[in-house]
């Protein structure tokens, strides 16, 4: 029988990625969304409905693995509080229903340099999402913490996000040894890199920076 996946953010640059990647390997991929972002295929279905309504979805298609590609910046939610229900709250409730539906298994999108003392107000939301992941009791947890994304088509324009991509050619040249870690993080490579973990049957935490999600995607 193939691996049924459940993602939510199938809508997002690594999402959309990401689904179509796991439906051509195979696997029975389910996405949840609150607008439509890819047609249905034979390996491809996809659930458009309000947040609240996801965990009633998520419980009806009893995954093996849960994937989180959600994520915004504070600019587009429009406030820390409106940024914070998307990228920790509605997380961890996707996170929490994919447990009670059986899945044992979660992977999500987070970002290089998260850490919960930090004083920097997105890293520090992601390091709580993270420390909460950890208490729903999944057997597995891999988490992805990229750098800056490069690659693909967005659905929405960031002025800051696109003058970084301009530069990071450039400045990726500069990010060696430990620094490798905030070089462009390809989210093609980025997609990969979670799909290679799906079918992993080891238990515990892992983290994954650059040079493990390169590693991962071959």
């Amino acid at each position: 029988m193939k691996r049924k996946i459940v993602i939510a953010g199938g809508s997002g640059l690594v999402g959309k990625q990401l689904a179509g990647l796991m439906a051509h390997n195979g696997f029975e991929v389910h996405l949840v969304s609150r607008r439509p972002s890819a047609p249905s295929t034979p390996n491809l279905h996809e659930h458009v409905a309000p947040s609240d309504d996801w965990p009633a979805i998520v419980a009806r298609i009893k995954p093996a693995v849960a994937i989180s590609c959600l994520g915004t910046t504070i600019r587009t939610a429009g406030s820390r509080d409106a940024f914070r229900a998307i990228d920790q709250d509605l997380v961890l409730a996707f996170a929490t229903a994919s447990h009670n539906a059986g899945a044992q298994h979660f992977i999500t999108v987070s970002s290089v340099g998260t850490m919960p003392a930090s004083g920097n107000f997105y890293l520090r939301t992601k390091a709580e999402m993270e420390r909460g992941l950890l208490n729903i009791g999944f057997q597995r947890v891999d988490i992805m913490r990229p750098s800056l994304l490069t690659g693909g088509k967005r659905e929405a324009h960031r002025p800051g996000e696109a003058f970084g991509i301009l530069l990071s050619p450039l400045v990726d040249r500069l990010m060696i040894g430990p620094m490798r870690r905030f070089a462009s993080t390809p989210s093609d490579v980025l997609a990969q890199a979670i799909a290679a973990l799906a079918d992993r049957p080891d238990e515990g935490v892992f983290i994954h920076e650059n040079d493990s999600i390169r590693a991962l995607a071959g």
